[in-house]
């Protein structure tokens, strides 16, 4: 398994080429974490213990003093790292252990933290432009950074725009001052798997339950798609208290008894997220791992529901990538493809070019402007404005994917060019729930057609 990671590694660059901006270093990490994380292979239907982990170097200090462009600058600096490992992860369906083992290097899990706990303190807005940086990259990456930094930013920045008494207030504070605190000295990563597959929305279809016990709760339930299975420390789930009229977020540690992890991986992209099915059974869940007091969830999600897109700059991301290896195939730079620059000079290929780079301009313009106006209590045009830009973002990453296999040719589709992972990935957007395309276009379809009740 070592000897086959090292080879390919040590010959193969991300997009076909012969290692020369990678040095050796970067490819000895890959083959160390990529030599742990598969002597269990994640598709063989194994039950694999929850814990477990590839986790290696220090956990940095977290630079509080970045701005938004020096954090996206970082990520680019680590970009030849995260597209080298992306082919044994793709291959292996295996968790990327060396892309988190960096990140954790450089402060990084920290970057949603607040700063007054520690952290980098990326706002939202921040941490979007950061995960599309991932995401071009590593979709996988981006995809599963994503669901870590999506409850910093439940806890840290939306938490303090919700109504709550100052009794919930003072046992968040105290409460999450310990989460965060446990991701900036230990470097834990955190998983959120709410789907049950029951019910595309995100406050609706939950059966996991929740029984109060003295000091905290039994959570019993079944968690589909639960990425970084087997890497969180913790899985952060949402689950019911019979009698209660809204869901609690409760944090489940790794280790707890009653935590299992099941089901194959093998999927036909987005493979290193290593979503497999979380079982929780009786898991016991001290008060103080609260995510959120009592009710808050169902508040922020009603009233801050642009969290819920934090999901499509991965795919954004993902849809620059597949400019980045145009741009180079049709400039003949791309080693392992045909030779010579003919190919730009060609007024069809430009065409196509034109399009590919129009589709991704529209899907950045559209997220964006959502991103940056967002705020508390959204009318339903901002809603539908919302979800039209998920929409598009998740359908033109395969769009463009596809033009690039029409514009670059059926060589470009080979295994050793990253254009074959790539156009695999981008056909997963619009499936991914709460806003999965067919819900965006259900409720834009409603949308200003019915009274409210």
């Amino acid at each position: 398994m070592v000897l086959d990671c090292m080879h390919h590694c040590c010959t193969v660059g991300p997009w076909g080429n012969l290692v020369n901006g990678v040095d050796k270093e970067i490819f000895r990490s890959i083959v160390t974490s990529m030599a742990s994380t598969t002597s269990v292979s994640a598709h063989e239907g194994i039950t694999v213990a929850t814990g477990t982990s590839a986790k290696s170097g220090p956990v940095g200090a977290p630079q509080s003093g970045l701005t938004r462009d020096q954090m996206v600058a970082t990520i680019a600096e680590l970009g030849p790292l995260f597209e080298a490992s992306a082919v044994e992860t793709d291959r292996h369906a295996a968790f990327p252990w060396t892309n988190f083992n960096a990140l954790r290097e450089r402060g990084y899990l920290a970057l949603c933290v607040p700063k007054e706990y520690g952290g980098m303190g990326a706002s939202y807005a921040d941490y979007m432009r950061v995960s599309e940086e991932i995401g071009r990259h590593c979709g996988s990456t981006g995809l599963t950074f994503n669901m870590h930094n999506a409850t910093m930013l439940w806890a840290g920045e939306v938490a303090d725009l919700l109504d709550m008494t100052d009794e919930e207030r003072a046992v968040h504070e105290r409460r999450r001052a310990e989460m965060f605190r446990g991701v900036v000295e230990n470097g834990e990563i955190h998983s959120q798997p709410f789907s049950e597959g029951l019910n595309p929305n995100a406050l609706a279809g939950i059966a996991t339950r929740a029984v109060p016990v003295e000091g905290g709760y039994l959570v019993t339930g079944r968690k589909i798609f639960a990425s970084l299975s087997g890497a969180a420390d913790r899985y952060n789930v949402t689950c019911q208290v019979e009698g209660e009229d809204f869901l609690r977020l409760l944090s489940v540690r790794a280790n707890s008894a009653g935590v299992e992890i099941v089901d194959d991986w093998d999927p036909l992209g987005m493979r290193g997220t290593v979503s497999r099915t979380l079982l929780l059974k009786d898991a016991f869940v001290p008060a103080d791992d609260e995510i959120l007091p009592g009710g808050m969830y169902d508040q922020a999600a009603n009233r801050f529901p642009y969290l819920f897109m934090s999901l499509a700059p991965s795919y954004l991301g993902l849809t620059k990538g597949i400019l980045d290896f145009t741009r180079s195939y049709l400039r003949g730079e791309v080693a392992g493809a045909a030779k010579g620059t003919g190919r730009r000079d060609n007024p069809i290929k430009q065409y196509g070019w034109a399009e590919m780079q129009i589709a991704y301009e529209q899907a950045r313009a559209m997220l964006y402007s959502v991103v940056d106006s967002a705020r508390l209590d959204p009318t339903e045009a901002d809603l539908v404005t919302a979800w039209a830009a998920v929409y598009t973002t998740m359908e033109h990453a395969n769009k463009v994917a596809a033009l690039a296999v029409r514009v670059c040719g059926g060589q470009s589709m080979l295994k050793h060019m990253p254009l074959e992972r790539m156009y695999r990935d981008s056909r997963l957007g619009s499936t991914m729930l709460p806003w999965s395309a067919e819900v965006a276009l259900e409720r834009i379809g409603k949308a200003g057609l019915y009274d409210a009740e």
